[in-house]
């Protein structure tokens, strides 16, 4: 396969998730901020620094609004990290291999752009808020079902599973690391009945918080939700789950040798820790070790399998 198809449709894979995890970010943040009461809630500057759209404080001003903000996590395309910006990356990528994706996949891409675009306002209301990011992600996860049952399961199907996991991988540290430690970061001592609150919002976040009752079968607790979210490999967007899908794929790919030499020791890493039992700040190191392990990863991949890299 030429390295330039590899490359444009590992990319198309990992802005699609991309958009997809943004979408569900805020909604799961905008229904977190009508459950907590006002003294409580985290604002918007979360959702900012997990998606790593703060730039620094340049891209949105300290004192940006609630619509200021979400016009530049949905709609602003100076914010690489928007689910435009995602989005139109996405098309371009698939626009340059559209003779190499299925025609369904292809015409996906490109009405899931041009709806989000159109309809992008919508988002930024309170009132059409739910239904456009509803769209957003069910657009999303209906081109996954559509290339999972159209394209040819061969190399080309290989780099998009592995875009998809390792952008998968990032987001489930990013949204541990930051919610776990900012989003109630000045905790009240009135707090207490809201911690379970937060919590859920980490899962379902991570559209976890169905799965984790059926498989723990018991009320939500921070040992058990960093267990299931680090090392559940049943679980999609569990840590151990994507690295396990992304050595899968680098197993039936040629000149593997480095790529796997960096995959596995992050593999044993998160599977012979125990994250439940580190404090906020081991926690933080432990996090960035992984993130670390993980750009790692996506350096030799693009060393290996994409020329320029």
């Amino acid at each position: 396969m030429l390295s330039r198809v590899a490359e444009n449709i590992y990319w198309l894979a990992r802005y699609v998730e991309r958009a997809e995890n943004t979408a569900r970010l805020i909604n799961v943040n905008t229904n977190l901020m009508l459950d907590l009461p006002k003294f409580a809630r985290p604002g918007w500057e979360p959702i900012v620094e997990i998606l790593g759209a703060d730039n620094g404080g340049e891209g949105l001003p300290e004192d940006a609004d609630e619509r200021s903000v979400l016009h530049y996590l949905i709609s602003d395309t100076n914010n690489p990290a928007s689910i435009l910006s995602s989005l139109l990356m996405a098309r371009e990528n698939g626009r340059t291999i559209r003779d190499i994706i299925p025609r369904e996949a292809w015409e996906k891409v490109n009405d899931l752009y041009l709806v989000a675009k159109q309809d992008a306002g919508k988002g930024i209301s309170k009132r059409g808020r739910y239904d456009y990011l509803g769209s957003v992600i069910s657009g999303a996860q209906t081109l996954t079902g559509v290339l999972a049952g159209t394209m040819l399961h061969d190399d080309g199907y290989s780099f998009l599973r592995m875009g998809r996991n390792l952008e998968r991988a990032d987001m489930t540290t990013r949204i541990i690391d930051v919610r776990t430690a900012d989003l109630l970061e000045e905790m009240h001592e009135d707090l207490t009945p809201f911690e379970n609150i937060q919590w859920m919002s980490v899962l379902k976040s991570l559209t976890g918080y169905q799965m984790y009752r059926r498989t723990i079968q018991v009320r939500i607790q921070r040992p058990e939700v960093l267990r299931f979210l680090f090392q559940e490999k049943r679980f999609p967007r569990a840590f151990y789950h994507t690295v396990c899908e992304v050595e899968e794929c680098l197993t039936s790919l040629p000149h593997n040798k480095e790529p796997l030499a960096k995959l596995r020791p992050l593999q044993d890493k998160v599977l012979k820790a125990d994250p439940a039992k580190l404090r906020q700040e081991q926690l933080h190191k432990f996090i960035d070790k992984l993130q670390l392990g993980l750009a790692g990863v996506h350096n030799v991949i693009g060393k290996t399998y994409f020329l320029h890299s």
